[in-house]
């Protein structure tokens, strides 16, 4: 009775750390299978939605210009039309918001970087669409950052910050380098990318 207590003693220990040092890695399945599912409510179980856009509006932005005040028609009538142009909704980066749908948090851990926002639907039932792993970039005892590549080798990269002894919530989302695409219409409204297949 002894050997068999401590065994089941030694049992629980292990699943314990096992799920400690988990827990991350699950916290970032269970977004992608939420997100597939269009499951609002487990998806804000899992994110914290107000830090992720905090993270997301300097990316999306990529100019530090853009917080400067605009220039003036009398002083610098180039530079005022320039940033009236900048203004204009048809070339205005795509919203924070627009990443952070469903569909769009689906396309993010499948890879697809600044080109998310275009995804109106999970394409969970596709099976020509990639589901790459994600890599564990590394691992904190408060934050764990995971990252997803594309087939071009660009990464998304996923912070995840401990809220509870099991419970990890996404805090961070760090987009690819480069420019996001310009949307000319909402992204409910944008077409589906072509899905990438397995072989070229």
């Amino acid at each position: 009775m002894r050997r068999l207590f401590a065994n089941l003693l030694l049992a629980a220990v292990v699943l314990a750390t096992v799920s400690f040092f988990a827990a991350p890695g699950v916290a970032f399945f269970a977004i992608r299978s939420a997100a597939e599912a269009s499951d609002v409510q487990g998806l804000s179980r899992l994110i914290d939605f107000s830090a992720v856009r905090q993270s997301l509006r300097p990316q999306l932005a990529g100019r530090p210009e853009a917080m400067a005040p605009a220039p003036s028609f009398l002083e610098d009538p180039i530079g005022a039309f320039r940033h009236q142009l900048q203004q204009n909704p048809i070339i205005r980066p795509p919203d924070v918001d627009a990443y952070l749908t469903p569909a769009a948090l689906s396309a993010l851990t499948r890879g697809e970087g600044r080109y998310a926002s275009q995804w109106t639907t999970t394409a969970a039932a596709d099976a020509r669409v990639d589901k790459p792993w994600p890599r564990l970039v590394f691992w904190g005892v408060n934050r764990a950052r995971f990252a997803v590549r594309d087939r071009g080798g660009s990464r998304t990269v996923f912070t995840f910050e401990r809220r509870g002894p099991f419970a990890w919530t996404l805090v961070q989302i760090g987009l690819p380098d480069g420019a996001a695409p310009s949307a000319t219409t909402s992204p409910a409204s944008t077409p589906r990318p072509a899905p990438r297949k397995d072989t070229p």
